[in-house]
């Protein structure tokens, strides 16, 4: 049965049961915080990601934050901000930005469902799948700045490679 066709016979469907859905159908770990608020955490290749989601009715907006811890070596901060700008550059959906004092960095995206529009499973599933392979792609580049003295456009050269054939 697709993720659809569990939610077809309900009128008034709540964006956050949804993600409470797909986190019991993946088997992630997460915590319902409030009606409107739930966390979650998701393992990826490099790091487990801890993403949240929450629903804004007002804004009418599913707005997706996630986060890993990141503590680069202040002399390198330049550098990785220059990598996120490049980063950033090349993701059409969601932007990454660094939060230095509790040295995370994180990838947001905002779904807005204005007019009474409402995210069906498969969206949020893609959603939150987006999120983590954008940190997944982008996360050799930031320890490449950080830590292997490799300047942001070398960096981003193996974020953009894609690998051919197999080992």
């Amino acid at each position: 049965m697709s993720l659809t066709e569990q939610f077809m016979h309900i009128d008034d469907i709540d964006p956050i049961d949804i993600v409470e859905h797909l986190a019991e159908h993946h088997e992630w770990d997460f915590d319902r915080i409030a009606e409107d608020r739930i966390a979650m955490v998701v393992d990826g290749q490099w790091r487990t990601y801890s993403i949240s989601l929450s629903w804004a009715p007002r804004e009418e907006c599913l707005r997706l934050v996630s986060t890993f811890e990141l503590a680069p070596p202040e002399e390198r901060l330049p550098e990785l901000y220059e990598v996120l700008n490049a980063a950033n550059d090349a993701c059409w959906a969601g932007a990454f930005t660094y939060w230095d004092e509790p040295k995370l960095m994180v990838y947001r995206y905002g779904l807005v469902l204005a007019g009474g529009y409402v995210a069906g499973p498969e969206q949020i599933d893609r959603m939150i799948a987006s999120a983590v392979a954008a940190a997944e792609r982008f996360y050799p580049a930031f320890q490449l700045v950080c830590w292997g003295g490799r300047t942001p456009a070398d960096a981003m050269q193996v974020a953009i490679a894609e690998a051919y054939g197999t080992a």
